[in-house]
């Protein structure tokens, strides 16, 4: 195992450290736990809380900050957050105007975050993200994953939060967004988490995982590698197949890198995707392509597409100001 670190156990309290050191002008650590906070809460607003297991980078710490996220909560690599340090950062954020979790469908998560919203006695609702069209069920989650459409989810509840959406309101704009969005993912190598020190799962040069989860769990099937432009399409049969006739109108396209594709392949891949959608009948007004939801050192993406109307549009285009995400400030 080759990894730029010092000790297995100290990983994560060194990478946040260095984290909020960089980008001290957006956030800074938890005083009394290891979460990552805004530099500046608004008072009065709905605090937005996430979080999950690290190794997602730059999920969830790198979306805190103005337009998006108040706080979020890494746990330890792929392993959620504990409820004591969900309700840390809850009550730090927390400034009058109620909290809302946004929250992947991974059991764990679920779990935690449920625990720490019965401890604190605040006022606290839960949006579930379960984007993931490649599995029903899969080690880590009853019912669907939840990946990368939870940055949909975080940006455009973040700019309606920001704009003094109540937290009614919020929560059930995010279970709209959520139920608007659909992903899958495929992988070309696996990752290695530093403690274990191998590779989660085994491919031959000449194989590849399509419908992998972001924590290496299996997909649909392993099969042979293929030309980008099979791989596009059976990720776009997948995701169009699931919404039916939803899939015609506006839409977002996420094309998301899991921590070792070069952004030339992503970009490919966002062509043959976007061309694929458009000949569906989804046409694609916004998008992003990047490493945003990350599986460590894994190579692969995942495509997400999220139908839009007017009111997301507009919430997606607002200012947002965060370590991974800066537009319009």
């Amino acid at each position: 195992m080759k990894k730029l670190i010092n000790g297995v156990d100290d990983v994560l309290s060194e990478s946040l450290a260095g984290f909020c050191a960089a980008h001290s002008d957006i956030v800074r650590l938890g005083e009394h736990a290891p979460f990552v906070q805004r530099q500046q809460f608004k008072p009065g607003k709905v605090a937005l809380v996430s979080g999950g297991g690290s190794g997602h980078e730059p999920l969830h710490t790198g979306f805190v900050g103005h337009g998006m996220l108040d706080a979020a909560c890494p746990g330890q690599m792929f392993t959620s957050p504990t409820p004591d340090l969900i309700l840390a950062a809850a009550e730090a954020a927390d400034t009058g105007g109620g909290v809302l979790f946004i929250v992947k469908n991974y059991e764990g998560d679920v779990m935690n975050f449920e625990m720490a919203r019965e401890m604190s006695g605040k006022s606290i609702a839960t949006v579930i993200t379960d984007d993931d069209v490649a599995v029903e069920t899969s080690t880590f989650s009853t019912g669907r994953r939840g990946v990368a459409g939870t940055l949909i989810v975080e940006k455009i509840l973040g700019a309606a939060a920001e704009q003094g959406r109540d937290l009614a309101g919020l929560k059930a704009l995010g279970d709209r967004v959520n139920a608007a969005t659909r992903s899958i993912g495929i992988a070309l190598t696996s990752c290695t988490v530093p403690a274990a020190g191998k590779p989660t799962f085994e491919l031959a040069e000449d194989e590849m995982e399509m419908g992998v989860g972001i924590h290496g769990e299996p997909g649909r099937r392993r099969v042979k590698l293929r030309p980008a432009a099979a791989i596009a399409t059976e990720m776009v049969e997948a995701i169009t197949g699931d919404f039916g006739t939803r899939a015609r109108g506006e839409a977002i396209l996420l094309i998301n890198g899991f921590g070792a594709t070069p952004l030339s392949e992503l970009y490919l891949m966002y062509d043959a995707v976007r061309r694929l959608l458009e000949a569906a009948g989804t046409i694609v007004t916004r998008s992003l392509v990047g490493n945003f939801v990350t599986s460590l050192d894994m190579a692969g993406c995942s495509a997400t597409v999220s139908m839009l109307d007017e009111e997301t549009k507009r919430l997606w285009d607002a200012p947002i100001h965060t370590a991974a995400l800066r537009w319009g400030v």
